[in-house]
């Protein structure tokens, strides 16, 4: 406890760590704060509880509830995160965008203004249905086109809004804006469902309470375990003379992540999920589709967890193969003399890694896919349905990302201060794809 408060003295003892903790304390209170502000135009008291199963629930979770309240910012960073991630799959794809990652720091200035453009054109899109679909008609209190007009304007202005917060956290604060944006939108729904939690089970079924607290404990620490295990690989460099020294010669390691796609198949497969209840919507008069709709659409039902598993293990394959090239890292170790100890250079030490990828992607993926049906198990063994989605899922996987990235930011400063980490051995090792969330 002693060396607790000693690191948090170290931590506020650091001019820059410190201010960069406030501003990004106070950004994320504006955020909060504007997650509150409803519409004009629209009554609060007439507004319904719109949350559920399946992508509506996983929406409505990830921006705080805005969604539900029909917040300025109901869409939250949830477009721009759309937008990055069509941005990310053309850079894989089209050459333009191949060429546009290649030019360095000018290119990625492109980039991010490409995403920003169609963070504003996908924002547009998803108003128009928000308004339509989301908001009761009896909510409205003067429906007409400039009730339309002026919601989608303000919605867009929203969205961009808490994209600057992101950036400005990113640049003034600690950690990473988007996902913190995200992060605390998460957090923000745990104390209620805390205590809803709490007052169904009442004293009578206190043990059972203390029982759901300690299996969530080891659920987060497995999942700390996921985002944290890595294969690595080693990796030797020849030596070489340069004038009088010489250079090389040392052993060094390619860090292979188990689960290396982090939490995007899960979004993926949560997004197709969404369609067979959009099928059984148009074909409302067949029975196959009805029963197809009401079964899949069911995110506690068996067939519904079997289908989201499986489009799960797919997406960590596909997502792990667009995302991490052994060609490329076997052609980087290649031409600055690095090779595998045992493994010829070129295409021998290609065909290794992707071989060791493949091996360690298949536990990772299961393991991925055993996270993100829990909430249903928790649900199914008398845990609250709020409660239970906190157990497991896209949640868990982006608060445990976002917090070892802001504790290994952190942690870095302190070393650069000569001060001790925030642990006794070892160091905290965050995620690479934080931002992916």
């Amino acid at each position: 406890m002693k060396k607790f408060f000693t690191t948090i003295k170290n931590i506020f003892s650091i001019e820059d760590l410190r201010v960069r903790i406030f501003n990004t304390l106070g950004l994320l209170l504006i955020f909060r704060i504007g997650s509150f502000i409803v519409l004009p135009g629209v009554n609060p008291d007439q507004l319904v509880d719109a949350e559920g199963g399946g992508l509506l629930g996983l929406l409505n979770t990830l921006v705080g509830g805005s969604f539900n309240r029909a917040s300025i910012f109901a869409l939250g960073i949830m477009p721009y995160i759309s937008a990055s991630i069509v941005i990310q799959l053309l850079t894989f794809a089209v050459p333009y965008f191949q060429k546009l990652q290649k030019e360095g720091e000018s290119g990625r200035k492109k980039l991010t203004q490409i995403t920003r453009v169609l963070t504003i054109v996908v924002t547009l899109f998803q108003s128009v249905g928000y308004i339509n679909a989301f908001i009761p008609a009896e909510a409205i209190n003067n429906p007409g086109i400039f009730f339309q007009a002026s919601s989608m304007l303000i919605l867009v202005s929203g969205t961009m809004f808490c994209m600057w917060i992101g950036e400005k956290i990113t640049d003034k604060g600690i950690g990473n804006g988007i996902s913190m944006l995200i992060m605390i939108g998460i957090i923000s729904r745990f104390p209620g469902a805390l205590y809803l939690e709490i007052t169904e089970k009442g004293m009578s079924d206190m043990l059972f309470f203390i029982i759901e607290i300690l299996a969530l404990f080891f659920v987060v620490m497995a999942v700390v375990m996921l985002t944290q295990a890595t294969r690595n690989i080693p990796v030797s460099y020849a030596k070489q003379m340069i004038g009088n020294k010489v250079y090389g010669g040392q052993r060094q390691y390619i860090p292979l992540k188990v689960n290396s796609s982090g939490v995007m198949p899960i979004i993926f497969a949560q997004a197709l999920m969404f369609i067979p209840g959009l099928v059984a919507q148009m074909w409302s008069e067949s029975d196959l589709a009805n029963y197809v709709g009401t079964t899949f659409s069911n995110p506690f039902s068996w067939q519904y967890n079997l289908l989201f598993g499986v489009l799960i293990l797919l997406f960590t394959f596909f997502y792990t193969a667009i995302s991490v090239n052994p060609n490329s890292i076997a052609e980087d170790l290649k031409r600055n003399n690095g090779f595998v100890p045992g493994i010829k250079p070129g295409k021998p030490t290609s065909e290794f890694i992707d071989n060791v990828l493949t091996r360690i992607t298949l536990p990772g993926s299961i393991f991925l896919a055993i996270v993100a049906v829990l909430p249903a198990f928790a649900s199914i063994i008398g845990v609250g349905q709020n409660f239970a989605q906190f157990y497991g899922g896209t949640s868990l996987l982006i608060m445990v990302g976002v917090i070892l990235d802001t504790l290994q930011q952190i942690e870095s400063y302190l070393l650069m201060r000569h001060y001790e980490g925030m642990m006794k051995s070892g160091k905290v090792k965050g995620r690479s794809q934080v931002a992916a969330a």
